[in-house]
Protein backbone atom coordinates (compact mmCIF):
# COMPACT_ATOMS: atom_id res chain seq x y z
CA UNK A 1 0.00 0.00 0.00
CA UNK A 2 2.13 2.11 0.60
CA UNK A 3 4.53 1.96 -2.78
CA UNK A 4 1.14 2.55 -4.42
CA UNK A 5 0.98 5.93 -1.82
CA UNK A 6 4.41 6.96 -3.06
CA UNK A 7 3.71 6.12 -7.19
CA UNK A 8 0.44 8.25 -7.07
CA UNK A 9 2.33 11.36 -5.18
CA UNK A 10 4.66 10.93 -7.70
CA UNK A 11 2.18 11.08 -10.65
CA UNK A 12 0.32 14.20 -8.65
CA UNK A 13 3.43 16.39 -8.47
CA UNK A 14 4.19 15.49 -12.05
CA UNK A 15 0.88 16.79 -13.18
CA UNK A 16 1.70 20.03 -10.99
CA UNK A 17 5.01 20.73 -12.52
CA UNK A 18 2.91 20.57 -15.73
CA UNK A 19 0.35 22.88 -15.23
CA UNK A 20 2.52 25.60 -13.58
CA UNK A 21 4.40 25.66 -16.59
CA UNK A 22 1.05 26.26 -18.89
CA UNK A 23 -1.13 28.12 -15.99
CA UNK A 24 1.53 29.27 -13.61
CA UNK A 25 -1.23 32.18 -12.55
CA UNK A 26 -3.77 29.81 -10.81
CA UNK A 27 -1.69 27.17 -10.16
CA UNK A 28 0.14 29.50 -7.71
CA UNK A 29 -2.94 30.28 -6.09
CA UNK A 30 -3.64 26.73 -5.57
CA UNK A 31 0.00 25.95 -4.41
CA UNK A 32 -0.37 29.05 -2.04
CA UNK A 33 -4.41 27.67 -0.71
CA UNK A 34 -2.43 24.21 -0.33
CA UNK A 35 0.57 25.55 1.68
CA UNK A 36 -1.85 27.83 3.79
CA UNK A 37 -3.78 24.27 4.28
CA UNK A 38 -1.01 22.33 5.51
CA UNK A 39 0.14 25.10 8.03
CA UNK A 40 -3.59 25.05 9.80
CA UNK A 41 -2.98 21.11 9.89
CA UNK A 42 0.42 21.66 11.59
CA UNK A 43 -0.84 24.46 13.92
CA UNK A 44 -3.30 22.07 15.26
CA UNK A 45 -1.11 19.01 15.48
CA UNK A 46 1.03 21.12 17.38
CA UNK A 47 -2.05 22.10 20.03
CA UNK A 48 -2.48 18.01 20.26
CA UNK A 49 1.36 17.86 20.90
CA UNK A 50 0.87 20.26 23.84
CA UNK A 51 -2.25 19.05 25.55
CA UNK A 52 -0.30 15.42 25.24
CA UNK A 53 2.82 16.82 27.26
CA UNK A 54 0.95 18.55 29.71
CA UNK A 55 -1.54 15.61 30.45
CA UNK A 56 1.47 13.42 30.69
CA UNK A 57 3.30 15.88 33.04
CA UNK A 58 -0.08 17.17 35.20
CA UNK A 59 -2.77 14.40 35.27
CA UNK A 60 -3.13 13.46 38.85
CA UNK A 61 -1.93 10.03 38.32
CA UNK A 62 0.93 9.13 35.97
CA UNK A 63 -1.17 8.05 32.74
CA UNK A 64 -0.24 5.41 30.39
CA UNK A 65 1.11 7.29 26.79
CA UNK A 66 0.35 4.20 24.68
CA UNK A 67 -3.49 4.43 26.15
CA UNK A 68 -3.36 8.21 25.79
CA UNK A 69 -2.74 8.01 21.98
CA UNK A 70 -5.27 4.89 21.46
CA UNK A 71 -7.78 6.85 23.17
CA UNK A 72 -6.86 10.07 20.97
CA UNK A 73 -7.06 7.38 18.05
CA UNK A 74 -10.25 6.12 18.74
CA UNK A 75 -11.66 9.78 19.39
CA UNK A 76 -10.46 10.73 15.97
CA UNK A 77 -12.07 7.60 13.81
CA UNK A 78 -15.30 7.54 16.07
CA UNK A 79 -15.89 11.12 14.96
CA UNK A 80 -15.90 9.98 10.83
CA UNK A 81 -19.09 7.77 11.12
CA UNK A 82 -19.86 5.24 13.47
CA UNK A 83 -18.09 2.47 11.29
CA UNK A 84 -14.57 3.85 11.00
CA UNK A 85 -12.44 1.99 14.76
CA UNK A 86 -8.79 1.20 15.57
CA UNK A 87 -8.13 -2.40 16.23
CA UNK A 88 -5.28 -2.75 18.75
CA UNK A 89 -3.59 -6.39 17.87
CA UNK A 90 -5.65 -8.29 20.39
CA UNK A 91 -9.05 -6.83 18.29
CA UNK A 92 -7.40 -7.38 14.82
CA UNK A 93 -6.45 -10.90 16.14
CA UNK A 94 -9.75 -11.46 16.75
CA UNK A 95 -11.24 -10.08 13.62
CA UNK A 96 -9.65 -12.26 11.74
CA UNK A 97 -10.71 -15.50 13.53
CA UNK A 98 -14.37 -13.94 13.60
CA UNK A 99 -14.33 -13.62 9.90
CA UNK A 100 -13.27 -17.19 9.46
CA UNK A 101 -16.42 -18.20 11.29
CA UNK A 102 -15.23 -19.44 14.76
CA UNK A 103 -13.95 -17.27 17.56
CA UNK A 104 -14.76 -17.59 21.63
CA UNK A 105 -17.24 -15.31 22.93
CA UNK A 106 -21.05 -14.91 23.56
CA UNK A 107 -22.40 -14.76 19.76
CA UNK A 108 -23.82 -11.23 18.95
CA UNK A 109 -23.41 -8.58 16.34
CA UNK A 110 -23.38 -5.21 18.39
CA UNK A 111 -23.03 -1.03 17.14
CA UNK A 112 -22.29 1.19 19.75
CA UNK A 113 -25.15 4.31 20.13
CA UNK A 114 -24.66 6.76 22.10
CA UNK A 115 -22.39 5.65 24.36
CA UNK A 116 -24.21 2.10 24.80
CA UNK A 117 -23.75 -1.09 23.66
CA UNK A 118 -26.46 -2.05 21.16
CA UNK A 119 -27.31 -5.59 20.09
CA UNK A 120 -28.01 -5.59 16.01
CA UNK A 121 -28.93 -9.31 16.05
CA UNK A 122 -27.78 -12.40 18.16
CA UNK A 123 -26.27 -14.79 15.88
CA UNK A 124 -28.09 -18.45 15.86
CA UNK A 125 -27.61 -21.41 18.52
CA UNK A 126 -25.20 -19.58 20.61
CA UNK A 127 -24.99 -18.33 24.24
CA UNK A 128 -26.44 -15.28 23.53
CA UNK A 129 -29.38 -16.51 21.95
CA UNK A 130 -30.07 -19.12 23.76
CA UNK A 131 -29.75 -16.93 27.04
CA UNK A 132 -32.75 -14.91 25.88
CA UNK A 133 -30.62 -11.48 24.30
CA UNK A 134 -32.59 -9.91 21.36
CA UNK A 135 -32.14 -7.40 18.82
CA UNK A 136 -32.57 -3.81 19.74
CA UNK A 137 -31.26 -4.25 23.36
CA UNK A 138 -29.22 -1.91 25.09
CA UNK A 139 -26.23 -3.45 26.82
CA UNK A 140 -25.78 -1.17 30.15
CA UNK A 141 -23.44 -3.13 32.00
CA UNK A 142 -20.48 -5.95 31.68
CA UNK A 143 -20.13 -7.53 34.92
CA UNK A 144 -21.72 -4.64 37.01
CA UNK A 145 -19.05 -2.17 34.68
CA UNK A 146 -20.68 0.66 33.15
CA UNK A 147 -19.39 0.34 29.24
CA UNK A 148 -20.48 4.16 29.08
CA UNK A 149 -16.80 5.77 28.13
CA UNK A 150 -16.05 2.72 26.57
CA UNK A 151 -15.38 2.41 22.81
CA UNK A 152 -17.08 -0.38 21.14
CA UNK A 153 -14.06 -2.52 20.51
CA UNK A 154 -13.29 -2.27 23.78
CA UNK A 155 -16.36 -3.61 25.30
CA UNK A 156 -16.58 -6.47 22.59
CA UNK A 157 -12.87 -7.51 24.16
CA UNK A 158 -14.87 -7.53 27.23
CA UNK A 159 -17.41 -9.52 26.47
CA UNK A 160 -15.02 -12.37 24.92
CA UNK A 161 -12.59 -14.44 27.03
CA UNK A 162 -12.38 -18.56 28.16
CA UNK A 163 -14.48 -20.43 26.83
CA UNK A 164 -16.91 -21.75 30.06
CA UNK A 165 -16.09 -18.68 31.97
CA UNK A 166 -19.10 -16.48 33.15
CA UNK A 167 -19.99 -12.84 32.44
CA UNK A 168 -23.18 -10.79 33.52
CA UNK A 169 -25.06 -8.61 31.02
CA UNK A 170 -27.36 -6.00 32.40
CA UNK A 171 -29.71 -5.26 29.54
CA UNK A 172 -32.12 -2.41 28.99
CA UNK A 173 -35.54 -3.17 27.14
CA UNK A 174 -38.21 -0.51 26.04
CA UNK A 175 -41.21 -1.86 27.66
CA UNK A 176 -39.26 -3.56 30.52
CA UNK A 177 -40.00 -1.80 33.82
CA UNK A 178 -36.68 -2.32 35.09
CA UNK A 179 -33.28 -3.68 33.45
CA UNK A 180 -32.78 -7.44 32.86
CA UNK A 181 -29.73 -9.24 34.02
CA UNK A 182 -28.68 -12.02 32.23
CA UNK A 183 -25.66 -13.95 32.89
CA UNK A 184 -23.96 -16.20 29.84
CA UNK A 185 -21.11 -18.56 29.86
CA UNK A 186 -18.76 -17.93 26.97
CA UNK A 187 -18.62 -20.94 24.42
CA UNK A 188 -16.30 -21.30 21.23
CA UNK A 189 -18.54 -19.78 18.73
CA UNK A 190 -18.85 -21.80 15.80
CA UNK A 191 -21.02 -19.53 13.39
CA UNK A 192 -22.84 -21.82 11.15
CA UNK A 193 -23.72 -19.65 8.79
CA UNK A 194 -26.08 -21.22 6.40
CA UNK A 195 -28.73 -23.94 7.40
CA UNK A 196 -31.49 -25.43 5.34
CA UNK A 197 -34.45 -27.55 5.23
CA UNK A 198 -36.63 -29.10 3.00
CA UNK A 199 -40.54 -27.67 3.57
CA UNK A 200 -42.47 -30.43 1.60
CA UNK A 201 -41.47 -28.59 -2.13
CA UNK A 202 -39.88 -25.80 -1.04
CA UNK A 203 -36.05 -25.56 -0.76
CA UNK A 204 -35.84 -22.99 2.63
CA UNK A 205 -32.07 -21.40 3.36
CA UNK A 206 -31.20 -19.31 6.05
CA UNK A 207 -28.19 -17.46 6.26
CA UNK A 208 -26.86 -15.83 9.27
CA UNK A 209 -24.15 -13.67 8.77
CA UNK A 210 -21.74 -13.31 5.97
CA UNK A 211 -17.85 -15.65 7.10
CA UNK A 212 -15.46 -17.36 4.34
CA UNK A 213 -17.76 -20.12 4.75
CA UNK A 214 -20.63 -18.82 3.71
CA UNK A 215 -20.98 -19.31 -0.04
CA UNK A 216 -19.82 -23.02 0.71
CA UNK A 217 -22.40 -23.51 3.17
CA UNK A 218 -24.85 -22.34 0.67
CA UNK A 219 -23.38 -24.29 -2.43
CA UNK A 220 -24.04 -27.20 -0.29
CA UNK A 221 -27.71 -26.36 0.98
CA UNK A 222 -28.68 -26.18 -2.59
CA UNK A 223 -27.14 -29.55 -3.36
CA UNK A 224 -28.74 -30.98 -0.18
CA UNK A 225 -32.26 -29.45 -0.79
CA UNK A 226 -31.89 -30.48 -4.59
CA UNK A 227 -30.82 -34.22 -3.56
CA UNK A 228 -33.86 -34.79 -1.66
CA UNK A 229 -36.70 -33.08 -3.92
CA UNK A 230 -37.79 -34.51 -7.25
CA UNK A 231 -37.04 -31.37 -10.05
CA UNK A 232 -40.21 -31.92 -11.37
CA UNK A 233 -41.95 -31.52 -7.66
CA UNK A 234 -39.38 -28.36 -6.52
CA UNK A 235 -41.17 -25.54 -6.66
CA UNK A 236 -38.57 -22.50 -5.62
CA UNK A 237 -36.40 -21.61 -3.02
CA UNK A 238 -36.88 -18.90 0.25
CA UNK A 239 -33.41 -17.08 1.18
CA UNK A 240 -34.11 -16.13 4.66
CA UNK A 241 -31.84 -12.75 5.46
CA UNK A 242 -33.23 -11.40 8.27
CA UNK A 243 -31.61 -10.16 11.07
CA UNK A 244 -28.50 -11.44 8.81
CA UNK A 245 -26.58 -8.17 10.26
CA UNK A 246 -23.64 -8.64 7.16
CA UNK A 247 -19.82 -9.17 6.98
CA UNK A 248 -17.73 -10.20 3.97
CA UNK A 249 -18.25 -8.23 1.27
CA UNK A 250 -16.40 -11.21 -1.32
CA UNK A 251 -18.96 -13.53 -0.04
CA UNK A 252 -21.59 -10.77 -0.45
CA UNK A 253 -21.10 -11.33 -3.96
CA UNK A 254 -20.44 -14.61 -4.38
CA UNK A 255 -24.06 -15.35 -2.80
CA UNK A 256 -25.50 -12.88 -5.48
CA UNK A 257 -23.47 -14.83 -7.99
CA UNK A 258 -24.77 -18.39 -7.18
CA UNK A 259 -28.51 -17.44 -8.26
CA UNK A 260 -27.33 -15.08 -11.36
CA UNK A 261 -26.51 -15.65 -14.84
CA UNK A 262 -25.31 -12.20 -15.88
CA UNK A 263 -25.27 -8.46 -14.48
CA UNK A 264 -23.74 -5.74 -12.36
CA UNK A 265 -24.18 -7.50 -8.74
CA UNK A 266 -22.55 -3.81 -7.01
CA UNK A 267 -20.52 -1.10 -7.29
CA UNK A 268 -18.87 0.62 -4.61
CA UNK A 269 -17.48 4.12 -5.23
CA UNK A 270 -14.89 6.05 -3.12
CA UNK A 271 -13.99 9.33 -2.87
CA UNK A 272 -12.61 10.02 -6.47
CA UNK A 273 -13.62 8.22 -9.45
CA UNK A 274 -11.17 5.99 -10.03
CA UNK A 275 -11.62 4.19 -7.02
CA UNK A 276 -14.43 2.76 -8.88
CA UNK A 277 -15.30 -0.81 -9.10
CA UNK A 278 -17.93 -2.60 -10.12
CA UNK A 279 -18.35 -6.63 -9.41
CA UNK A 280 -20.43 -8.84 -12.17
CA UNK A 281 -22.07 -11.74 -12.39
CA UNK A 282 -20.53 -14.64 -13.78
CA UNK A 283 -22.93 -17.58 -15.82
CA UNK A 284 -24.10 -20.24 -13.83
CA UNK A 285 -26.86 -19.72 -12.03
CA UNK A 286 -26.79 -22.24 -9.63
CA UNK A 287 -30.69 -22.87 -8.96
CA UNK A 288 -31.53 -23.13 -13.12
CA UNK A 289 -33.67 -20.15 -12.36
CA UNK A 290 -36.47 -21.71 -10.71
CA UNK A 291 -38.55 -18.75 -8.63
CA UNK A 292 -36.60 -17.37 -5.72
CA UNK A 293 -38.08 -15.23 -2.80
CA UNK A 294 -35.65 -13.04 -0.30
CA UNK A 295 -37.13 -12.33 3.06
CA UNK A 296 -35.27 -9.40 5.31
CA UNK A 297 -36.49 -7.22 8.21
CA UNK A 298 -35.21 -4.00 10.00
CA UNK A 299 -32.24 -6.39 10.87
CA UNK A 300 -30.90 -6.82 7.46
CA UNK A 301 -27.23 -5.32 6.95
CA UNK A 302 -24.64 -4.30 4.91
CA UNK A 303 -24.08 -7.87 2.85
CA UNK A 304 -27.43 -8.92 3.42
CA UNK A 305 -28.21 -5.71 1.55
CA UNK A 306 -26.01 -6.20 -1.48
CA UNK A 307 -27.41 -9.21 -1.67
CA UNK A 308 -31.24 -7.85 -1.94
CA UNK A 309 -30.45 -5.36 -3.35
CA UNK A 310 -28.43 -7.19 -6.31
CA UNK A 311 -31.61 -10.25 -6.54
CA UNK A 312 -33.96 -7.12 -6.51
CA UNK A 313 -32.32 -4.91 -9.35
CA UNK A 314 -31.24 -7.85 -11.84
CA UNK A 315 -35.46 -8.96 -11.35
CA UNK A 316 -33.54 -12.02 -10.26
CA UNK A 317 -35.82 -12.37 -7.10
CA UNK A 318 -39.01 -11.08 -5.39
CA UNK A 319 -38.15 -9.54 -2.04
CA UNK A 320 -40.77 -9.85 1.15
CA UNK A 321 -40.22 -8.16 4.43
CA UNK A 322 -39.74 -4.83 6.06
CA UNK A 323 -37.35 -2.30 5.02
CA UNK A 324 -33.60 -3.10 5.88
CA UNK A 325 -31.08 -1.60 8.12
CA UNK A 326 -30.00 0.71 5.46
CA UNK A 327 -26.08 0.75 5.99
CA UNK A 328 -24.62 1.21 2.69
CA UNK A 329 -21.10 1.76 3.41
CA UNK A 330 -17.68 -0.12 2.84
CA UNK A 331 -14.72 -0.48 5.51
CA UNK A 332 -11.76 -1.48 4.58
CA UNK A 333 -9.37 -3.41 6.95
CA UNK A 334 -5.91 -1.52 6.75
CA UNK A 335 -2.85 -3.57 8.91
CA UNK A 336 -0.56 -1.03 10.82
CA UNK A 337 2.57 -3.38 10.80
CA UNK A 338 3.60 -6.20 12.89
CA UNK A 339 1.97 -5.56 16.58
CA UNK A 340 0.28 -2.32 15.80
CA UNK A 341 -2.96 -3.80 14.90
CA UNK A 342 -4.89 -2.48 12.11
CA UNK A 343 -7.36 0.61 11.11
CA UNK A 344 -11.33 -0.20 10.47
CA UNK A 345 -11.91 3.07 8.04
CA UNK A 346 -15.12 3.70 6.12
CA UNK A 347 -13.24 3.58 2.56
CA UNK A 348 -16.02 3.85 -0.09
CA UNK A 349 -20.52 3.62 0.01
CA UNK A 350 -21.69 0.91 -2.31
CA UNK A 351 -24.43 0.96 -5.28
CA UNK A 352 -27.19 -1.48 -6.25
CA UNK A 353 -26.97 -2.22 -10.18
CA UNK A 354 -29.60 0.06 -10.89
CA UNK A 355 -26.96 2.93 -9.36
CA UNK A 356 -29.07 3.33 -5.97
CA UNK A 357 -27.06 3.95 -2.76
CA UNK A 358 -28.86 2.24 0.15
CA UNK A 359 -27.13 4.30 2.89
CA UNK A 360 -29.30 5.74 5.84
CA UNK A 361 -32.42 4.42 3.40
CA UNK A 362 -32.12 0.21 3.32
CA UNK A 363 -33.92 -2.19 0.34
CA UNK A 364 -37.59 -1.58 0.12
CA UNK A 365 -39.33 -4.88 -0.24
CA UNK A 366 -41.54 -5.97 -2.82
CA UNK A 367 -44.15 -7.11 -0.50
CA UNK A 368 -44.42 -5.45 2.53
CA UNK A 369 -45.63 -7.94 5.28
CA UNK A 370 -45.46 -7.10 9.19
CA UNK A 371 -45.62 -9.85 11.38
CA UNK A 372 -48.20 -9.59 14.00
CA UNK A 373 -46.41 -9.50 17.29
CA UNK A 374 -47.56 -11.58 20.40
CA UNK A 375 -48.64 -9.12 23.79
CA UNK A 376 -45.96 -10.60 25.88
CA UNK A 377 -42.97 -9.46 23.44
CA UNK A 378 -45.19 -6.11 22.76
CA UNK A 379 -44.06 -5.13 26.47
CA UNK A 380 -40.08 -5.32 25.08
CA UNK A 381 -41.22 -3.53 21.81
CA UNK A 382 -37.35 -2.39 21.59
CA UNK A 383 -36.70 -5.96 20.47
CA UNK A 384 -39.00 -5.87 17.54
CA UNK A 385 -37.86 -2.81 16.33
CA UNK A 386 -34.60 -1.50 14.64
CA UNK A 387 -33.96 2.45 14.29
CA UNK A 388 -31.90 1.92 11.47
CA UNK A 389 -28.81 3.36 9.78
CA UNK A 390 -29.79 6.79 9.90
CA UNK A 391 -30.52 6.68 13.59
CA UNK A 392 -26.99 6.66 14.55
CA UNK A 393 -24.70 9.50 15.45
CA UNK A 394 -22.44 10.69 12.65
CA UNK A 395 -23.64 8.43 10.12
CA UNK A 396 -23.06 8.96 6.62
CA UNK A 397 -25.87 11.46 5.21
CA UNK A 398 -28.25 9.74 1.95
CA UNK A 399 -28.61 10.34 -1.29
CA UNK A 400 -32.09 12.20 -1.06
CA UNK A 401 -34.47 11.34 2.04
CA UNK A 402 -33.21 9.13 5.01
CA UNK A 403 -35.37 6.50 6.14
CA UNK A 404 -35.68 4.93 9.73
CA UNK A 405 -35.69 1.14 10.49
CA UNK A 406 -38.39 -1.66 10.58
CA UNK A 407 -39.77 -4.27 12.32
CA UNK A 408 -37.08 -6.63 13.17
CA UNK A 409 -39.49 -9.62 14.92
CA UNK A 410 -39.44 -12.94 13.46
CA UNK A 411 -41.89 -15.35 15.18
CA UNK A 412 -39.93 -18.55 16.51
CA UNK A 413 -42.76 -20.76 15.12
CA UNK A 414 -42.45 -21.10 11.25
CA UNK A 415 -46.23 -21.74 10.97
CA UNK A 416 -47.28 -17.87 12.86
CA UNK A 417 -43.94 -16.38 10.29
CA UNK A 418 -46.53 -14.36 8.01
CA UNK A 419 -44.03 -13.16 5.83
CA UNK A 420 -42.46 -16.73 5.41
CA UNK A 421 -45.85 -18.37 4.98
CA UNK A 422 -46.19 -15.92 2.24
CA UNK A 423 -43.56 -17.17 0.45
CA UNK A 424 -44.46 -20.39 0.42
CA UNK A 425 -48.00 -19.78 -0.87
CA UNK A 426 -46.81 -17.80 -3.82
CA UNK A 427 -44.42 -20.10 -4.57
CA UNK A 428 -46.93 -22.86 -4.67
CA UNK A 429 -49.90 -20.53 -6.28
CA UNK A 430 -51.96 -20.72 -3.30
CA UNK A 431 -51.89 -16.79 -3.62
CA UNK A 432 -50.81 -14.42 -6.44
CA UNK A 433 -49.30 -10.75 -6.52
CA UNK A 434 -48.03 -8.50 -8.86
CA UNK A 435 -44.48 -8.65 -7.78
CA UNK A 436 -44.10 -12.68 -8.26
CA UNK A 437 -42.65 -13.70 -10.31
CA UNK A 438 -40.52 -10.43 -10.96
CA UNK A 439 -40.62 -8.31 -13.95
CA UNK A 440 -38.12 -9.24 -16.98
CA UNK A 441 -37.22 -5.58 -17.22
CA UNK A 442 -33.88 -4.82 -15.58
CA UNK A 443 -32.96 -1.96 -14.27
CA UNK A 444 -30.24 0.27 -15.65
CA UNK A 445 -27.79 2.00 -13.56
CA UNK A 446 -28.01 5.77 -13.32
Amino acid sequence: MRKTCLVLLGGAAGAALTLFALQSPMIAVGASARAAASADTYRQLNLFSDIFERVRAHYVEKPDDSKLIESAINGMLSGLDPHSSYMDAKSFRDMQVQTRGEFGGLGIEVTQEEGLIKVVAPIDDTPAAKAGVRAGDIITHLDGEAVQGLSLNQAVDKMRGQVNTKIQLRITRKGAEKPIEVTIVRDVIRVKSVRSRVEDDVGYIRVSSFNEQTTDGLKKAINDITAQIPPEKLKGFVLDLRNNPGGLLDQAISVSDTFLERGEIVSTRGRDAEETQRFNARPGDMIKNRPLIVLINGGSASASEIVAGALQDQKRATIIGTRSFGKGSVQTIIPLGSGNGALRLTTARYYTPSGKSIQAKGITPDIEVLQEVPDEVKKTAASTEIKGESSLRGHLKADGDEQSGSQSYVPPDAKDDKALQMAFDLLRGAKTNAAFPPSTKVAVPN
